[in-house]
């Protein structure tokens, strides 16, 4: 009998979620690019938070690297998130999908040989992290305000980094109410889906616009 293959991983199956969602493809295997602890640490690196994307610039190439707490992991793996999201899982999925989101996105970024930004960065795995969750929850209505108003930041951000997080947090939450009050409050899911996979591939400049005109 020959044996099954091994199912597929974690971040893996939120890489492909990602990919279906936006209809976007990297072609890379994000397992292949995870790291551990010790290799986090041999790469120098000045914090160590529980989820980090590590990126380096060469002449004609980028490196990427993506670490994630294997706690996390390891409790996704008895929690799947496809099954739903609880208590038991809802932190984990969002600090994986986080992840995942900023390895996708410089991955598709570096294919089409554009650049972009750490704000962009965060402000577009925040709008992932409340359109999956949106998928996989059935109180759509009440996520907005766990995923963006009670929300604590590292003590260790320094300045420039705490207003890039708050920034990308306080635009991402604009939007979400924007899809609550365009999209979800009359069931128009499809809709909504067609409005993020536009705003995805603008750039950080038209994502704001976006999220103005909308907000207005």
């Amino acid at each position: 009998m020959a044996t099954p293959p091994p199912s597929p991983s974690v971040l893996s199956r939120l890489q492909l979620g990602l990919e279906q969602l936006y209809r976007v493809r990297t072609d890379l295997a994000v397992d292949a690019f995870v790291i551990d602890e010790q290799q986090r640490q041999h790469a120098g690196v000045a914090r160590a938070p529980r989820e980090q994307l590590l990126v380096r610039q060469s002449d004609d190439a980028l490196d990427l690297a993506l670490f994630v707490d294997p706690a996390t992991v390891a409790n996704l793996e008895r929690h799947d998130p496809a099954a739903g999201l609880d208590d038991d899982n809802f932190a984990d999925f969002c600090l994986a999908l986080e992840g995942v989101s900023h390895f996708v996105y410089v991955a598709l970024c570096a294919a089409g040989d554009r650049r972009v930004t750490a704000l962009e960065l965060e402000l577009q795995a925040e709008v992932d992290k409340f359109a999956c969750c949106v998928l996989l929850s059935d109180r759509r209505l009440h996520l907005r305000r766990r995923l963006f108003a009670d929300v604590q930041f590292d003590a260790a951000l320094d300045g420039d980094e705490r207003d890039r997080y708050r920034t990308a947090n306080v635009e991402a939450n604009r939007y979400a109410a924007t899809l609550e009050r365009r999209f979800l409050v009359h069931d128009r899911v499809g809709d909504m889906l067609g409005d993020l996979r536009r705003f995805y591939r603008l750039e950080l400049s038209a994502k704001l616009d976006h999220i103005a005109r909308a907000a207005g």
